[in-house]
């Protein structure tokens, strides 16, 4: 069974396979109306069961719309209107839509309950996000960086802010495809040590530090995420830690010339980065928001033994 719960669940070779598979099926469908499925809809019949216990845009319309460009089809579930809300557990739920659809999505907070739904269902189970990590997202982000004309391997990137999921998932990723990361995080905001464990021993630089700017100098991307998660109370403390980490202008003018901005969005604006940055030239954030389509198409199709 092909569960994509986090990165390494695939490896470099199937991530590569599913970036590859992107910007072929992206190429191939440029100015067609968005609802058009693929010319060869490997994914007809199939139906996708998404699980949402969290809040989302992203997520929920691009794993929509990457069936619908598949040819499937996919039924949307908040978890407060399931029986799930009401006390079933993971591991019934997960046997019971094992008997109704091809594949599940699910976005929720305690990893524990994908790996608990990923032990009881009989069909593939995909990471929507959790808050350990959030790899579909990171897909997203590779097949960016790729065409945009950055080479992964030896790759120098720059991460400012919250030790998150999405950070986990892009130490994962530099594990996978042998890039520089250089975290710069205040203390206390750590990323989660078994991923930067995990990394290094695959031979990734990973380098945690608490100055920005020293973190930024000689950047080829800069990569953020807003301060404070879905869940968590909006700390004041936190913010003030954060705060000499905000990517504006003069921290991006410490990166590489040609260096890309990213952001997974939503972003809090004049929190962890500027309208200059963000809406600025280096910004890739708006074609990220549309690979995730692309992206999970390919996980889809990778998950379903179709790639």
């Amino acid at each position: 069974m092909r569960h994509f719960l986090n990165l390494a669940d695939a490896g470099a070779d199937a991530v590569a396979a599913m970036l590859s598979d992107a910007i072929d099926r992206k190429a191939a469908r440029a100015d067609w109306p968005k609802g058009r499925a693929d010319a060869d809809a490997p994914l007809a019949d199939h139906v996708l069961a998404m699980i949402f216990e969290k809040s989302s845009t992203r997520t929920r319309v691009s794993f929509d719309m990457a069936m619908r460009q598949l040819g499937g089809s996919a039924i949307i579930m908040e978890a407060g209107s399931m029986q799930l809300g009401r006390g079933e557990t993971i591991a019934d739920t997960a046997r019971v839509l094992s008997r109704y659809v091809d594949a599940i999505m699910i976005r929720t907070d305690d990893h524990a309950k994908i790996e608990e739904l990923a032990d009881f269902a009989t069909v593939p189970v995909i990471n929507g996000l959790t808050d350990l990590s959030h790899p579909c997202q990171m897909v997203a982000d590779l097949l960016t960086l790729v065409e945009s004309g950055k080479a992964l391997p030896g790759l120098e990137v720059a991460w400012l802010g919250d030790g998150n999921n999405v950070l986990a998932s892009l130490i994962e990723a530099a594990g996978l495809f042998g890039f520089h990361i250089r975290v710069g995080v205040p203390q206390g905001y750590e990323p989660d040590a078994r991923f930067v464990e995990a990394a290094r021993a695959s031979g990734a630089r990973i380098d945690l530090m608490r100055d920005a700017r020293e973190a930024v100098a000689g950047a080829d991307v800069v990569v953020t995420d807003t301060w404070v998660s879905m869940g968590q109370d909006h700390a004041h403390n936190k913010l003030a830690a954060m705060a000499p980490f905000q990517v504006d202008e003069r921290l991006m003018g410490a990166a590489k010339g040609d260096a890309l901005f990213l952001h997974c969005l939503p972003a809090h604006r004049g929190e962890e980065v500027v309208d200059a940055v963000i809406d600025g030239k280096q910004s890739r954030v708006w074609d990220e928001a549309e690979n995730r389509v692309h992206a999970q198409k390919s996980v889809l199709l990778w998950a379903l033994e179709k790639l």
